[in-house]
This record gives structure tokens, sequence and C-alpha cells, in this order.
């Protein structure tokens, strides 16, 4: 068998074979000339002047290879009388080397015909095992730390300045100016918060949300050592301008940092498609902000009763200073431990865009924008309905543990010992709903097991709304009914708000999770707002009734859109939650 190969140009080259009566196999290279072009014998042998005949062979199959200087016997004379090289070849390798071959393609098919297929059960033992479950211990760690010092300022602060001043009008006004930088500032920090590092954007979030907290410590204490005013001079006083001002921060600042780690730094270390495991990690996230709750305002309660309000402001400083290089380094290892996931691609890092606008534009048009690309991108999330119903439970703020339902009770002549167990065993039943919600994501299905949370929320809620127009709240049974109504309801609120976020986990993309979280919180507190107006403007305990129907209302609302659009699920829908075996 003589193998041809053309020297002439690359796009003319080919390949012939011919036989030839030779004394053993062998392979040829010869040039040839294009059959449509003749070329002439002195053009030929200029051309085949300047070939180098040598050429870079796998010498494990070519194994002798002569040329015209060393055998003259094997030598093929081309017409126009130049001497081609003769490769000489082993047949013997290959034809191993064949058979290799057909043995390696023959185990592939083995392989691919015998790859293991999982089965229920261990489909479900992976859905329930975290990504990297060392990383999300480390971030349980953090939010422990960083969650007790602020749930033990979230009531310092309020109770420090009702001490100060009697009035409730400096707290009232705090608090909306914090739920205006919430609204205003959200989408700000969160586009913020998705253009930059994960890890380095969050520990300096919560370097300023420890600044803030303890600079308010600074202007209470100061705000102490004055002698009390009223209420219109009180609220002009610099240190407390100061006092609103970074305060506005702290939440600010706090919410977001909320947003990054519930939002989108537990859904990559639980796993997207791991939806028990994911559901766990959102119940333990949510009996940690509980559980700081209660504890947080029991510890200062229990300074507060022993020592005086400065010392106590003091500790809580020394808490603060404490907690902020513990936070910080267990962010680290967090990101350490789960081998950097937390990292994110650079891709998704428009540092280069977006900062730069911060300088050459004005920081209110820059806010602004910010503010209508983050609705914009809240409004195009897949998962808008279900944001939509979690934004309408904020409108109930009168059927809930709260200073309308505190103000409610106390003119009802209730013992304040059984308003704190009102309010106690609401957090207990919220802590309770973070155990629950798990069974129900594993049994039942994310999106169904937020339907029944909704309706179970909704069908108490309709109860005691009902027991309460009765007009027979006036006698002790009716009311302790009532209160146990609004206590079980509980129970659906926090399943559903534990669900729910595990569904816009999934539903928002992981570049997008502090934007469209941040606008999410935004919303919620124009939401909330929207009620305390009209609580301010019926703010008779005559119109209770009227509140409470309104947010009843909110309730149903919300549970009829959720089941509506659970009802009629989309293709986007079905493909984010395919792995739900209950969808």
């Amino acid at each position: 068998m003589v193998v041809v190969v053309s020297n002439a140009q690359p796009w003319s080259a080919f390949l012939t074979l011919r036989q030839a009566h030779l004394t053993s196999s062998s392979f040829i290279i010869r040039p040839l000339t294009p059959r449509f072009r003749p070329l002439t014998p002195r053009f030929t042998t200029q051309r085949l002047g300047t070939l180098n005949t040598r050429c870079s062979i796998n010498t494990d199959i070519l194994t002798d290879i002569t040329t015209d200087q060393e055998v003259r016997d094997d030598v093929a004379t081309d017409d126009c009388g130049c001497t081609i090289p003769v490769l000489h070849l082993k047949s013997d390798i290959l034809e191993t080397e064949a058979l290799n071959l057909l043995a390696k393609g023959t185990f592939v098919d083995t392989l691919l015909t015998t790859l293991p297929v999982l089965s229920e059960e261990e489909q479900n033992i992976i859905a329930a095992t975290p990504a990297h479950p060392a990383g999300l211990y480390a971030l349980y760690a953090s939010c422990l730390a960083g969650s007790m010092v602020e749930q033990l300022w979230n009531f310092a602060s309020p109770a420090a300045i009702a001490l100060i001043h009697p009035s409730l009008l400096p707290v009232a006004l705090m608090g909306f100016l914090a739920k205006l930088a919430v609204i205003g500032g959200g989408p700000l920090v969160g586009k913020l918060m998705d253009h930059f590092p994960r890890v380095p954007a969050y520990n300096c979030l919560y370097i300023v949300q420890t600044a803030a907290q303890l600079m308010s410590v600074g202007m209470i204490i100061h705000g102490h050592t004055l002698h009390p005013t009223s209420a219109s001079s009180f609220l002009f006083r610099p240190w407390f301008i100061v006092l609103a001002l970074v305060g506005a921060v702290e939440r600010l600042s706090g919410l977001a940092l909320g947003v990054a780690v519930e939002r989108d730094w537990v859904v990559l270390l639980a796993g997207t498609n791991r939806p028990v495991a994911l559901a766990q990690a959102n119940a333990v996230l949510s009996r940690i902000n509980l559980l700081c709750e209660i504890v947080g305002a029991a510890l200062f309660g229990i300074l507060l009763s022993k020592y005086e309000l400065v010392v106590c402001l003091k500790i809580a400083a020394g808490l603060m200073m404490g907690a902020l290089p513990i936070v910080v380094s267990l962010t680290w290892l967090t990101n350490k431990l789960s081998s950097g996931v937390l990292d994110r691609a650079v891709e998704t890092c428009l540092s280069c865009s977006f900062p730069s606008s911060l300088k050459s534009e004005n920081i209110v048009g820059v806010g602004l924008e910010a503010i209508k690309h983050g609705w914009f991108e809240y409004i195009r999330q897949p998962v808008l309905p279900a944001s939509i119903a979690y934004v309408l439970l904020y409108f109930n703020v009168v059927l809930a543990p709260g200073g309308l339902m505190t103000a409610f009770l106390t003119q009802q002549g209730l013992n304040p010992s059984i308003i704190g167990g009102f309010s106690g065993l609401c957090a207990f039943v919220g802590v309770a709903a973070t155990f629950v919600s798990a069974k129900m994501v594993k049994h039942l299905g994310i999106l169904k097991a937020g339907a029944a949370g909704l309706v179970f929320h909704a069908s108490l809620l309709t109860t005691a709304v009902a027991v309460y127009w009765s007009g027979c709240l006036s006698q002790q049974t009716p009311i302790f009914f009532f209160l146990a109504l609004v206590v079980l309801s509980r129970l659906g609120h926090m399943s559903y708000d534990v669900i729910g976020q595990q569904i816009l986990q999934t539903g928002i993309p992981a570049s997008k999770a502090n934007l469209i979280g941040t606008t999410e919180v935004s919303v919620a507190s124009l939401a909330e707002s929207i009620m305390l107006g009209v609580a301010i403007v019926v703010n008779d305990v005559s119109h209770f009734g009227f509140l409470a129907t309104l947010s009843l209302v909110s309730v149903v609302g919300a549970a009829y859109l959720y089941c509506r659009w659970l009802e009629n699920p989309t293709d986007t829908q079905r493909t984010l939650f395919s792995f739900s075996p209950h969808l």
C-alpha cells in the first residue's frame, strides 16, 4: 500500500492510494502535481529542491525511518528523477494499537452502561445535606454574635430614650426616619452590595453598623446628662438630630446585612437545588433571630433593673466592640470553610461602571436611579406574586404583637403580665414555626407549604376578627380566646416567612439578590408605614375593629394571590422549582 501526498498548494492537497509490488509494506511520501495544472520538470525540480524531507513522527509507531543515502534499494524515484524517503512500519504494532483502542472503547461502553442511578431515598438524603455544612455552621455563629448585639440594641435604644423623655414622640420620630431611610436607601445599598465582593462588603457594612451603634450610645449618654425639656425643644437638640440620623444608618445597615445573609449567602452555602437543606438553614436563621430578640430584651431588662442607665449603655457598647472582631473573623472563616464559594465572579462585578458614576454624578441622582432600577428588577422577578404576598403581610400591624395591640389590650384593662405573656407566646410560636416549616417543605414541597401557611394564618385571623365583632370582648373568656387565635395564627405567618423566603431565594438570581431583597424590604416598610399612618388618623381605641378588618383583608388577599399563582404555574415556575416533587 502506498500513500502519496501532494506538495502543491495547501488547498490542492489530496491523498491517493495505489498498489505497489514492494519487498515489504511501506508508506511512500511523494509530491504530486495537481491534475488541472500540469507543471514542467524544471519547476518541479526547483520546488523539490527547497523541500525539507525531515519531519517529526511518533517513533512508537514508525520505528524505521530511512533516507535515500541509507537504503538505496527501497527508494522510489519520481518521474523527474527526484528521490523520496521511504518510511518502514511494523504491522504488529499497528495491530496491537488497534486492539488497544478497541479495548478502550469497550471499557467506555461498559462504564456508561454501569453508571449507578440514585434511589429516591438517596436523592432525599442529598436534598437534605447542605453543599457546604462547615461554612454554614460558621455563618450561624456569625449571625448569632451579630444578631445578639443588634436585637439588644433594638430594645435598649427606645427604652433609653423613653427614660430620658416620657413622651412617645421621640421614639416615633426615630422609627419614622428609619423607615424613610430603608425606603429610599434600600435599593441603593442593595445595588452596591451586588456589585462588590461579598465578604469585604459585608464586613464594611457591619463596621458601619457598629460605628452607628456606638455613636448612638454616646449621644444617648450625652442626652441623659442634660435636664429634660419639652418634647418640641427636645427634638431640635443637636445631639438628638445626630442620634436620629445615625439611628437611620444603623437600621439600614442592619436590614442590608440581613438581606445579604438570608437571600444570598445561605443559598450558596446550603445549595439552591437542595430544598430540604435550604429550608433547614432558613429555619435555623429564623430561630437565631427570634431567640436573640428574646434574650437581648431580657438581658438589657435585667441589667436595667440592677444598674443605672449610663452603666447599662456602657456595657452594651462593650458588647458591640467585642462582637465586631468576632463577626468579621467568622465571616472570613465562612468563606474559607466553603472553599471560596462566596467569592463573586468577575463578570458580575461592575466596579468600573457603577462606582465611577458615584464620582462623576450627583449622589441624589445616583440614588434615584438605583431606586428606579431596584423597582424595575423587583417587578420583573419571576416569583413576584410570592413577594407581593410577603409584602401584604406587613399591612397587618394590628393583629400581631406590637404597639397597637399592646395599647388595645391596656385599654381593655388586662394585667401587664398577661400582655407580656402574649408577646412572649407569639415569639415562642414563631420559634416553633421554624421547626414546622422544614417538615412542611419536606412533605408538601416548597410552593404548597407556603400556601398551607398562608391559608392557616388567614383562617385563624378570620375567626379572631369574628370573635371581636361579636361584641363580647368585655368579658375575660372571649378576649383570651381572641388572643389565643392571634397567637396560633403566628404559626402560619412565621411558616410562610421562612418558606416564602426560600421561594424568593430560589427564584431570584444571585447577581440581583441584594438589590431585589432590599427593594422588597423597602416596599414592606412602605406598607407598614401606610398602616401606621392610618392608625394615626384613626387613633381612637373604638376604631380598633376597623384596623383589625383592614389587617385581615391584607392577609386574606395575600393567601388568595398566592393560591391563584400556584394554580396556574408558568414554564419559568416549573423550571425554577423542578426539583420539588410536589409541584
